[in-house]
Protein backbone atom coordinates (compact mmCIF):
# COMPACT_ATOMS: atom_id res chain seq x y z
CA UNK A 1 0.00 0.00 0.00
CA UNK A 2 1.32 3.44 -0.86
CA UNK A 3 2.39 5.61 2.04
CA UNK A 4 0.50 8.66 3.18
CA UNK A 5 2.57 11.58 4.40
CA UNK A 6 1.06 14.10 6.76
CA UNK A 7 1.94 16.68 9.34
CA UNK A 8 -0.06 17.27 12.52
CA UNK A 9 -2.67 19.55 11.02
CA UNK A 10 -5.26 18.30 8.51
CA UNK A 11 -8.27 19.23 6.40
CA UNK A 12 -11.43 17.19 5.68
CA UNK A 13 -10.60 14.09 3.66
CA UNK A 14 -11.63 13.82 0.01
CA UNK A 15 -10.42 10.20 0.10
CA UNK A 16 -12.66 9.02 2.93
CA UNK A 17 -15.78 10.65 1.57
CA UNK A 18 -18.34 12.81 3.35
CA UNK A 19 -19.38 12.42 6.98
CA UNK A 20 -22.41 13.56 8.98
CA UNK A 21 -21.80 16.84 10.78
CA UNK A 22 -21.91 15.20 14.20
CA UNK A 23 -18.89 13.01 13.41
CA UNK A 24 -15.32 14.17 13.87
CA UNK A 25 -13.70 15.19 10.62
CA UNK A 26 -10.90 12.99 9.44
CA UNK A 27 -7.64 14.08 7.91
CA UNK A 28 -6.76 14.72 4.32
CA UNK A 29 -4.91 11.90 2.67
CA UNK A 30 -2.66 11.90 -0.34
CA UNK A 31 -1.94 8.49 -1.83
CA UNK A 32 1.17 8.40 -3.97
CA UNK A 33 1.78 5.98 -6.80
CA UNK A 34 -1.55 4.09 -6.57
CA UNK A 35 -4.83 5.46 -7.85
CA UNK A 36 -7.58 5.25 -5.24
CA UNK A 37 -11.22 5.46 -6.23
CA UNK A 38 -13.18 7.98 -4.20
CA UNK A 39 -16.42 6.91 -2.55
CA UNK A 40 -19.01 8.43 -0.27
CA UNK A 41 -19.22 6.69 3.08
CA UNK A 42 -21.51 7.70 5.92
CA UNK A 43 -20.69 4.99 8.50
CA UNK A 44 -17.00 4.38 8.18
CA UNK A 45 -16.04 3.84 11.81
CA UNK A 46 -18.38 0.93 12.57
CA UNK A 47 -18.13 -2.79 11.95
CA UNK A 48 -15.74 -5.57 12.88
CA UNK A 49 -12.01 -4.96 12.61
CA UNK A 50 -9.64 -7.36 10.95
CA UNK A 51 -6.79 -8.74 13.00
CA UNK A 52 -3.54 -7.22 11.81
CA UNK A 53 -0.07 -8.21 12.89
CA UNK A 54 2.44 -5.34 13.19
CA UNK A 55 5.01 -5.43 10.44
CA UNK A 56 8.72 -5.40 11.22
CA UNK A 57 10.85 -2.61 9.81
CA UNK A 58 13.32 -3.93 7.29
CA UNK A 59 16.54 -2.44 8.67
CA UNK A 60 18.24 -3.24 5.38
CA UNK A 61 16.23 -0.50 3.69
CA UNK A 62 18.78 1.90 2.26
CA UNK A 63 18.40 5.62 1.74
CA UNK A 64 19.93 7.32 -1.27
CA UNK A 65 23.05 9.45 -0.81
CA UNK A 66 22.87 13.09 -1.91
CA UNK A 67 25.25 15.76 -3.18
CA UNK A 68 24.87 19.18 -1.55
CA UNK A 69 26.25 22.13 -3.49
CA UNK A 70 25.47 25.07 -1.22
CA UNK A 71 24.34 28.45 -2.50
CA UNK A 72 25.33 32.12 -2.37
CA UNK A 73 28.35 33.30 -0.37
CA UNK A 74 29.79 32.49 3.02
CA UNK A 75 32.06 35.03 4.73
CA UNK A 76 34.61 33.92 7.33
CA UNK A 77 36.54 36.98 8.56
CA UNK A 78 39.90 36.49 10.23
CA UNK A 79 40.91 39.98 11.36
CA UNK A 80 39.28 43.07 12.90
CA UNK A 81 40.94 45.59 10.56
CA UNK A 82 38.93 48.65 9.55
CA UNK A 83 39.22 47.72 5.86
CA UNK A 84 38.07 44.20 6.57
CA UNK A 85 35.05 45.39 8.51
CA UNK A 86 34.16 47.89 5.77
CA UNK A 87 34.53 45.21 3.09
CA UNK A 88 32.41 42.81 5.12
CA UNK A 89 29.62 45.36 5.53
CA UNK A 90 29.59 46.17 1.81
CA UNK A 91 29.60 42.49 0.92
CA UNK A 92 26.82 41.73 3.39
CA UNK A 93 24.68 44.51 1.96
CA UNK A 94 24.90 43.13 -1.56
CA UNK A 95 25.20 39.35 -1.21
CA UNK A 96 23.59 36.34 0.35
CA UNK A 97 26.40 35.28 2.67
CA UNK A 98 26.43 31.52 2.17
CA UNK A 99 28.60 29.47 -0.16
CA UNK A 100 32.05 31.14 -0.58
CA UNK A 101 34.80 31.59 1.99
CA UNK A 102 36.58 34.84 2.73
CA UNK A 103 39.82 34.77 4.67
CA UNK A 104 41.52 38.03 3.88
CA UNK A 105 40.12 37.69 0.34
CA UNK A 106 37.39 35.95 -1.63
CA UNK A 107 38.09 32.26 -2.23
CA UNK A 108 36.62 29.66 -4.52
CA UNK A 109 33.13 28.28 -4.10
CA UNK A 110 32.64 25.68 -1.37
CA UNK A 111 33.28 22.12 -2.49
CA UNK A 112 30.06 20.10 -2.83
CA UNK A 113 29.45 17.61 -0.03
CA UNK A 114 28.32 14.03 -0.38
CA UNK A 115 25.77 13.24 2.29
CA UNK A 116 25.13 9.66 3.38
CA UNK A 117 21.90 8.77 5.15
CA UNK A 118 21.37 5.91 7.57
CA UNK A 119 18.67 4.53 9.86
CA UNK A 120 19.74 3.78 13.42
CA UNK A 121 17.86 1.56 15.85
CA UNK A 122 19.05 3.48 18.91
CA UNK A 123 20.02 7.06 19.59
CA UNK A 124 23.08 5.69 21.38
CA UNK A 125 24.61 5.16 17.92
CA UNK A 126 25.08 8.94 17.75
CA UNK A 127 27.12 10.81 20.34
CA UNK A 128 25.29 13.26 22.57
CA UNK A 129 27.61 16.02 21.37
CA UNK A 130 26.70 15.50 17.71
CA UNK A 131 22.96 15.08 18.30
CA UNK A 132 22.71 18.10 20.59
CA UNK A 133 24.70 20.21 18.13
CA UNK A 134 21.98 19.56 15.55
CA UNK A 135 19.30 20.36 18.13
CA UNK A 136 21.03 23.57 19.18
CA UNK A 137 21.46 24.80 15.61
CA UNK A 138 17.83 23.95 14.80
CA UNK A 139 16.40 25.88 17.75
CA UNK A 140 19.01 28.55 18.43
CA UNK A 141 21.07 28.87 21.64
CA UNK A 142 18.41 30.96 23.37
CA UNK A 143 15.64 28.43 22.68
CA UNK A 144 17.36 25.10 23.23
CA UNK A 145 14.69 22.40 23.42
CA UNK A 146 15.50 19.90 26.22
CA UNK A 147 12.89 17.42 24.97
CA UNK A 148 14.83 17.01 21.72
CA UNK A 149 18.12 16.54 23.52
CA UNK A 150 20.12 13.33 23.41
CA UNK A 151 19.77 13.02 27.19
CA UNK A 152 15.97 13.09 27.14
CA UNK A 153 15.50 10.76 24.17
CA UNK A 154 18.19 8.31 25.28
CA UNK A 155 16.60 8.14 28.74
CA UNK A 156 13.34 7.08 27.10
CA UNK A 157 15.16 4.30 25.26
CA UNK A 158 17.38 3.13 28.11
CA UNK A 159 14.43 3.00 30.52
CA UNK A 160 12.57 0.84 27.96
CA UNK A 161 9.83 3.47 27.74
CA UNK A 162 10.23 4.08 23.99
CA UNK A 163 11.47 0.83 22.47
CA UNK A 164 10.15 -1.87 20.15
CA UNK A 165 8.57 -3.86 23.00
CA UNK A 166 6.39 -0.89 23.98
CA UNK A 167 5.39 -0.06 20.41
CA UNK A 168 8.01 2.65 19.86
CA UNK A 169 10.73 1.20 17.63
CA UNK A 170 13.50 3.83 17.23
CA UNK A 171 14.25 4.40 13.55
CA UNK A 172 16.11 7.70 13.66
CA UNK A 173 17.57 9.10 10.44
CA UNK A 174 21.14 10.43 10.51
CA UNK A 175 22.89 12.46 7.80
CA UNK A 176 26.71 12.47 7.66
CA UNK A 177 29.28 14.03 5.34
CA UNK A 178 32.38 12.35 3.87
CA UNK A 179 34.32 13.04 7.07
CA UNK A 180 31.68 11.25 9.16
CA UNK A 181 30.44 14.52 10.68
CA UNK A 182 26.77 14.44 11.67
CA UNK A 183 25.00 17.30 9.89
CA UNK A 184 21.39 16.36 10.51
CA UNK A 185 19.16 14.02 12.53
CA UNK A 186 15.46 13.19 12.66
CA UNK A 187 13.82 11.57 15.72
CA UNK A 188 11.65 8.86 14.19
CA UNK A 189 9.76 5.85 15.53
CA UNK A 190 7.95 2.91 13.97
CA UNK A 191 4.69 2.70 15.92
CA UNK A 192 2.42 -0.30 16.44
CA UNK A 193 -0.24 1.80 18.22
CA UNK A 194 -1.24 5.44 18.73
CA UNK A 195 -0.69 5.84 22.47
CA UNK A 196 1.63 8.47 23.92
CA UNK A 197 1.31 10.85 20.96
CA UNK A 198 -1.39 13.26 22.22
CA UNK A 199 -2.77 13.23 18.68
CA UNK A 200 -5.82 11.04 18.32
CA UNK A 201 -5.99 9.10 15.08
CA UNK A 202 -7.84 5.99 16.24
CA UNK A 203 -10.69 6.80 13.86
CA UNK A 204 -8.16 6.71 11.02
CA UNK A 205 -7.12 3.23 12.12
CA UNK A 206 -10.79 2.21 12.17
CA UNK A 207 -11.15 3.57 8.66
CA UNK A 208 -8.18 1.57 7.40
CA UNK A 209 -9.44 -1.63 9.02
CA UNK A 210 -12.92 -0.98 7.66
CA UNK A 211 -11.42 -1.00 4.16
CA UNK A 212 -9.50 -4.18 4.93
CA UNK A 213 -6.17 -2.32 5.09
CA UNK A 214 -3.50 -2.18 7.77
CA UNK A 215 -2.94 1.11 9.64
CA UNK A 216 -0.15 -0.09 11.91
CA UNK A 217 2.76 0.10 11.81
CA UNK A 218 3.13 3.75 10.96
CA UNK A 219 6.05 6.14 11.18
CA UNK A 220 5.88 8.85 13.84
CA UNK A 221 8.33 11.77 13.84
CA UNK A 222 7.95 13.25 17.31
CA UNK A 223 9.11 13.30 20.91
CA UNK A 224 7.40 10.38 22.69
CA UNK A 225 4.84 11.29 25.37
CA UNK A 226 5.59 15.01 24.91
CA UNK A 227 3.05 17.30 23.16
CA UNK A 228 5.49 20.21 22.99
CA UNK A 229 6.07 22.16 19.79
CA UNK A 230 9.60 22.08 18.45
CA UNK A 231 11.66 21.42 15.32
CA UNK A 232 11.56 17.88 14.01
CA UNK A 233 14.16 18.08 11.23
CA UNK A 234 17.34 18.94 13.13
CA UNK A 235 20.15 20.22 10.91
CA UNK A 236 23.45 21.95 11.54
CA UNK A 237 23.89 25.60 10.60
CA UNK A 238 25.93 25.18 7.40
CA UNK A 239 25.77 26.63 3.88
CA UNK A 240 23.90 23.45 2.94
CA UNK A 241 21.25 23.77 5.63
CA UNK A 242 18.21 24.28 3.39
CA UNK A 243 19.31 21.57 0.98
CA UNK A 244 19.89 19.14 3.83
CA UNK A 245 16.41 19.86 5.20
CA UNK A 246 14.96 18.91 1.81
CA UNK A 247 17.11 15.77 1.67
CA UNK A 248 15.94 14.60 5.10
CA UNK A 249 12.29 15.24 4.27
CA UNK A 250 12.69 13.27 1.04
CA UNK A 251 14.38 10.50 3.02
CA UNK A 252 11.41 10.32 5.39
CA UNK A 253 8.99 9.94 2.50
CA UNK A 254 11.27 7.46 0.74
CA UNK A 255 11.58 5.34 3.87
CA UNK A 256 7.81 5.31 4.38
CA UNK A 257 7.26 4.17 0.79
CA UNK A 258 9.94 1.47 0.87
CA UNK A 259 8.76 0.16 4.22
CA UNK A 260 5.16 0.01 2.94
CA UNK A 261 3.73 1.54 6.09
CA UNK A 262 0.30 3.12 6.04
CA UNK A 263 1.44 6.63 6.85
CA UNK A 264 4.12 9.01 8.07
CA UNK A 265 3.20 11.57 10.73
CA UNK A 266 5.18 14.61 11.88
CA UNK A 267 3.52 15.96 15.00
CA UNK A 268 3.96 19.24 16.86
CA UNK A 269 6.48 20.76 14.40
CA UNK A 270 7.28 24.45 14.42
CA UNK A 271 5.08 26.77 12.40
CA UNK A 272 7.94 27.30 9.95
CA UNK A 273 8.33 23.55 9.43
CA UNK A 274 4.58 23.16 9.11
CA UNK A 275 4.53 25.49 6.11
CA UNK A 276 7.72 24.02 4.61
CA UNK A 277 6.38 20.48 4.91
CA UNK A 278 3.22 21.48 3.08
CA UNK A 279 5.39 22.61 0.18
CA UNK A 280 7.01 19.17 0.24
CA UNK A 281 3.70 17.41 -0.27
CA UNK A 282 2.63 16.84 3.33
CA UNK A 283 -1.02 17.26 4.22
CA UNK A 284 -1.82 19.56 7.11
CA UNK A 285 -4.03 18.72 10.03
CA UNK A 286 -5.16 21.31 12.56
CA UNK A 287 -5.75 19.98 16.05
CA UNK A 288 -7.12 21.56 19.21
CA UNK A 289 -5.51 22.17 22.58
CA UNK A 290 -6.68 24.08 25.63
CA UNK A 291 -4.29 26.68 27.02
CA UNK A 292 -4.81 28.83 30.09
CA UNK A 293 -3.77 32.46 29.64
CA UNK A 294 -3.42 35.13 32.27
CA UNK A 295 -5.84 37.94 31.45
CA UNK A 296 -3.80 40.44 33.42
CA UNK A 297 -5.20 39.27 36.74
CA UNK A 298 -3.77 41.30 39.59
CA UNK A 299 -4.19 38.47 42.10
CA UNK A 300 -5.79 35.07 42.57
CA UNK A 301 -9.07 36.50 43.85
CA UNK A 302 -9.44 38.51 40.67
CA UNK A 303 -8.93 35.31 38.69
CA UNK A 304 -11.68 33.61 40.71
CA UNK A 305 -14.11 36.43 39.94
CA UNK A 306 -14.21 35.23 36.33
CA UNK A 307 -15.81 31.98 37.51
CA UNK A 308 -19.29 31.05 38.60
CA UNK A 309 -20.04 31.39 42.30
CA UNK A 310 -20.16 27.62 42.85
CA UNK A 311 -16.71 27.10 41.33
CA UNK A 312 -15.24 29.95 43.35
CA UNK A 313 -16.62 28.38 46.51
CA UNK A 314 -15.18 24.93 45.71
CA UNK A 315 -11.72 26.28 44.94
CA UNK A 316 -11.59 28.37 48.10
CA UNK A 317 -12.63 25.39 50.20
CA UNK A 318 -9.94 23.22 48.61
CA UNK A 319 -7.28 25.85 49.26
CA UNK A 320 -8.34 26.11 52.91
CA UNK A 321 -7.80 22.36 53.31
CA UNK A 322 -4.24 22.72 52.02
CA UNK A 323 -3.45 25.50 54.49
CA UNK A 324 -4.45 23.29 57.43
CA UNK A 325 -2.03 20.49 56.50
CA UNK A 326 1.13 22.36 57.50
CA UNK A 327 2.74 21.88 54.11
CA UNK A 328 5.95 23.63 53.13
CA UNK A 329 7.60 24.13 49.76
CA UNK A 330 11.27 23.63 49.01
CA UNK A 331 13.02 23.99 45.67
CA UNK A 332 15.57 21.31 44.83
CA UNK A 333 18.26 21.73 42.19
CA UNK A 334 20.22 19.07 40.33
CA UNK A 335 22.32 17.06 42.80
CA UNK A 336 19.86 17.88 45.62
CA UNK A 337 17.25 15.63 43.99
CA UNK A 338 17.68 12.17 45.49
CA UNK A 339 16.24 8.78 44.52
CA UNK A 340 13.46 9.12 47.09
CA UNK A 341 12.35 12.36 45.47
CA UNK A 342 12.14 10.69 42.06
CA UNK A 343 10.17 7.81 43.59
CA UNK A 344 7.66 10.28 44.99
CA UNK A 345 7.54 12.20 41.73
CA UNK A 346 6.81 8.98 39.85
CA UNK A 347 3.91 8.18 42.17
CA UNK A 348 2.48 11.63 41.39
CA UNK A 349 2.92 10.94 37.67
CA UNK A 350 0.98 7.69 38.03
CA UNK A 351 -1.77 9.47 39.95
CA UNK A 352 -2.42 11.77 36.98
CA UNK A 353 -3.84 8.75 35.15
CA UNK A 354 -5.37 7.05 38.21
CA UNK A 355 -2.65 4.41 37.96
CA UNK A 356 -4.26 2.96 34.82
CA UNK A 357 -1.43 3.74 32.44
CA UNK A 358 2.30 3.44 32.80
CA UNK A 359 3.60 4.87 29.54
CA UNK A 360 6.86 6.11 31.03
CA UNK A 361 8.87 3.57 33.01
CA UNK A 362 9.98 4.63 36.48
CA UNK A 363 13.72 4.41 35.75
CA UNK A 364 13.33 7.12 33.12
CA UNK A 365 13.26 9.84 35.75
CA UNK A 366 16.40 8.70 37.56
CA UNK A 367 18.22 8.32 34.22
CA UNK A 368 17.13 11.81 33.21
CA UNK A 369 18.66 13.29 36.35
CA UNK A 370 22.08 11.96 35.31
CA UNK A 371 21.87 13.25 31.73
CA UNK A 372 20.22 16.68 31.92
CA UNK A 373 21.10 19.57 34.19
CA UNK A 374 18.02 20.27 36.31
CA UNK A 375 17.62 23.80 37.62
Amino acid sequence: MAAVVMSYYCKPSPFLGHFPSYLAKSSSRQVAGTAVQESKISALFWGSKKSVQPKELDVSVSLQDSILTGSGLEVIFDGPTEFGIFFLLVLAANCNLVGFKFRGGLEKQITPKRISLSIISSISEVSSHEWDACNLDATGPDKFNPFLSHGFLSSLEESRSAVKDTGWMPSHIVAKDESDNVLGVVPLYLKSHSYGEFVFDHSWADAYYGFGSRYYPKFQCCVPFTPVTGPRILVRNTPFRDQLFDVLVSALKDLAAKSQVSSLHITFPTEKEWHMLKEKGFLQRIGMQYHWKNRNYKNFDEFLMDMKQSKRKNIRQERKKVSTQNLSMKRLRGYEIKARHWDTFYSFYRNTTDNKFDLIIETFFSLLSTKILLL
